[in-house]
């Protein structure tokens, strides 16, 4: 991870990650340092770039098993490293990093015994919460999740996979926030982040496939239709359907060692990852 002015794109990505914004302003403006004190800032400080860093874990920002620099982020986020420190400890605590002998960290590369546990608690969960948000969905906020679908299209079409990872994850919690169960949106945050470094090396292998309509429009068709079966099913089907080459190719490599991916070439064609 470089510096946010020169940032260098991970294996397996051909084009530069999507910005995040620099989070130290609002904790050092001189009105905020007046009237709190140095603890309570640091407190903020590291919940802001837990925040951040669990919001990048989710949407694949990170590669399997990569090693988190702790100066490194601490220079892309435009902090000290006491905060990331202790932000990684935290992300350690929801099964997302390890932490390794010598104190290094590395993300976790998820074996196919523990993504397919992940998926059969998604596939309980996820249409729970979409369920759930259904009647406080109105006109402005379906406009909203169409904009973010047409946002993962384009991306596609693009090749600008990065984005698309973390479009196809807006549209996701997008959604599921929108139930107001902040304890159930919490549990599936936990297990996006295990389970979102995946998404960098997996294709084209594991790319999703559709045997009808893409499953997001099925989803904003029964938002539309205040139909909840159909809005479980689509969201259930977003994720077995969509993920049916994504499991056989975790199949293959199973209990052998991954190899890194190599960069791709402009003229390679690779799909985007969804959840």
């Amino acid at each position: 991870m470089g510096s946010s002015t020169n940032r260098a794109c991970p294996r397996g990505i051909s084009r530069p990650l999507p910005a995040f914004p620099k989070i130290r302003a609002d904790f050092t403006r001189k009105d905020n340092m007046a009237t709190q004190k140095p603890s309570v800032v640091r407190s903020s400080l590291t919940a802001q770039v837990y925040r951040t860093l669990r919001d990048r874990l989710m949407s694949g920002r990170f590669q399997p098993g990569e090693r988190l620099k702790i100066g490194e982020l601490a220079a892309d986020l435009d902090v000290s490293e006491t905060p990331v420190r202790e932000a990684i400890l935290l992300l350690t605590n929801d099964g997302a990093i390890e932490m390794k002998a010598g104190y290094y960290f590395l993300t976790r590369r998820l074996s196919l015994a523990e993504y397919m546990e992940i998926r059969r608690l998604r596939l309980l969960l996820e249409p729970l919460a979409a369920v759930e948000a259904l009647p406080h969905v109105d006109a402005d906020f379906i406009a909203e999740l169409e904009r973010v679908h047409a946002t993962l299209i384009r991306a596609e079409k693009e090749r600008d996979y990065p984005q698309a990872v973390k479009s196809n994850f807006d549209f996701h919690f997008t959604l599921y926030r929108r139930s107001g169960m902040s304890q159930l949106t919490d549990i599936l945050e936990r297990l996006w982040i295990q389970a979102g470094p995946l998404l960098n090396y997996l294709y084209p292998h594991g790319h999703p496939t559709y045997r009808g309509d893409h499953q997001h429009k099925r989803i904003i068709a029964a938002l539309k239709a205040g139909d909840a079966r159909a809005l479980s099913s689509a969201v259930e089907q977003d994720l077995i359907e969509g993920g049916e080459q994504f499991v056989a190719y975790l199949e293959t490599i199973d209990g052998q060692e991954a190899e890194p991916v190599k960069k791709s070439s402009s003229k390679s064609v690779r799909r985007a990852p969804r959840a």
